[in-house]
């Protein structure tokens, strides 16, 4: 008896199967993990549509086919393949109710449908058979199978969507090999037409990605241009004047003999407070002229810098005290820069349309919120058109939009001694959970 020798070629040929069979099982491997991780359910198909019964489309048309299919399935199932009633009722649900949830959970409803078409399948040829009858899907099952394609083409992935190819037919030749003498031409048109629209479906979605890609980087590049010649106007513009102020303020003790010791301090407060205008505009140009938020890092003002807000105020002509808690706990970020953004807007309205009113800031923490009050009494004169200046009166709505950002609640009005009150709500926790505080 001749003794069989492994060789060096033999060996060759084997290490090169098993270097072909390793990435093989990684891809099924891969196709599997798709399978079995749908995607996150999400907003339903056409939710971003403008027409508000567009957005319904999706479940009316899920609803109707759901509606037309169950019962005839039904019927078909009872009279044409002897199926009991009540098993009839029963699968006919399961081959089609998912439907419904095929709008926002396509691959959820594909495993339940499918496992109800292949047991279906299976209770078919175990009754007195599909002789004469399509087998193993029946035409009510096509119809449903290939809603389902087009849901999931909307939604999955290429890999979900070729594993489920993959899965249809591999299910169908497994059931037609246990009756190969059944007519199953039924399961290669289902094959073939459930390729046919995934494919299809799943190049329109991607098409159709791409030009709201393009769109919406067309829509970027416009806003860094606007931002770009929003940015230039403010350099060549703002910041200019802004150094001419604080040079003209700095140079002012020399340039002007005898200067008494009020102005001259007046016009120190005049330099410092331009020369801090002017670096918070430099900080805004990098924001605007930067893609994406690294003008951000720079340290922001907040709650520790009142008291030189109160000190400006004071400077301006504006009685003004300050009463802040020694310790406010643990306050955000945002929290802590909208409360003095709401300080400073509401202290230079005062400044503008109430000149010497006695003002009062107070800053305390209160049922895990920080509550910033600014109230002023009346004016002892009216203000000049010089001292109100040309603001834009939008200084309320920018703190009701600090206040909304960071989900708490502004409360402004006049009071009935001719003041007026800023009353402002934060809450000290910014995160998702956060309720609303009234």
């Amino acid at each position: 008896m001749k003794k069989t020798q492994t060789s060096p070629e033999l060996l060759g040929r084997a290490s090169r199967l098993a270097a072909r069979l390793v990435p093989t099982r990684g891809a099924l491997r891969a196709l599997g993990v798709a399978l079995a991780t749908p995607t996150e359910p999400g907003a339903p198909l056409l939710a971003g549509a403008r027409n508000r019964w567009l957005r319904f489309l999706p479940y009316v048309v899920a609803l109707g086919f759901v509606c037309s299919l169950l019962p005839v399935t039904v019927t078909v199932l009872v009279q044409d393949y002897d199926v009991n009633g009540a098993l009839a009722g029963a699968l006919a649900t399961a081959q089609t109710a998912p439907l419904l949830l095929a709008v926002t959970r396509p691959l959820q409803a594909w495993w339940i449908i499918g496992v109800a078409d292949v047991f279906g399948a299976i209770v078919l040829l175990g009754g007195d058979g599909p002789d004469g009858r399509s087998w193993p899907w029946t035409p009510m099952v096509v119809v449903g199978y290939l809603a389902l394609m087009l849901a999931l083409a909307f939604r999955e992935s290429r890999k979900a969507l070729l594993g489920v190819w993959l899965v249809t037919g591999a299910a169908g030749f497994l059931l037609v090999a246990l009756a190969p003498e059944h007519d199953t031409r039924i399961h290669i048109l289902l094959f073939v037409l459930s390729g046919v629209v995934l494919l299809l479906t799943a190049t329109l979605r991607e098409r159709g990605d791409a030009e709201r890609r393009t769109q919406e980087e067309r829509a970027r590049t416009t806003l860094l241009e606007e931002r770009a010649r929003i940015a230039r106007e403010l350099h060549d513009v703002v910041a200019h004047h802004m150094s001419v102020i604080t040079v003209q303020a700095d140079s002012a003790p020399y340039r002007i003999p005898d200067l008494p010791e009020a102005a001259r301090e007046e016009f120190t407060s005049i330099a410092a407070s331009a020369r801090e205008s002017l670096a918070e505009m430099r900080r805004l140009l990098v924001v605007l002229r930067s893609e994406g938020t690294e003008g951000e890092r720079a340290p922001q003002p907040g709650l520790d810098r009142v008291q030189q807000l109160i000190e400006a105020t004071v400077r301006a002509g504006v009685p003004a005290e300050l009463s802040m808690a020694a310790e406010l706990g643990d306050v955000p970020q945002a929290v802590d820069l909208s409360a003095y953004r709401i300080v400073q807007e509401a202290l230079a309205n005062i400044v503008r349309h109430a000149p010497g009113a006695p003002t009062r800031v107070s800053v305390r923490a209160e049922d895990g919120g920080l509550v910033v009050v600014v109230v002023n009494g009346p004016a002892p004169r009216p203000s000049s058109p010089l001292e109100r200046g040309d603001g834009t009166g939008h200084g309320l709505v920018g703190m009701r939009e600090r206040v909304r950002l960071t989900g708490g609640t502004l409360d402004t009005g006049p009071l009935p001694d001719g003041g007026f009150r800023v009353a402002a709500r934060l809450p000290l926790r910014t995160d998702t959970g956060t309720e609303e505080l009234s």
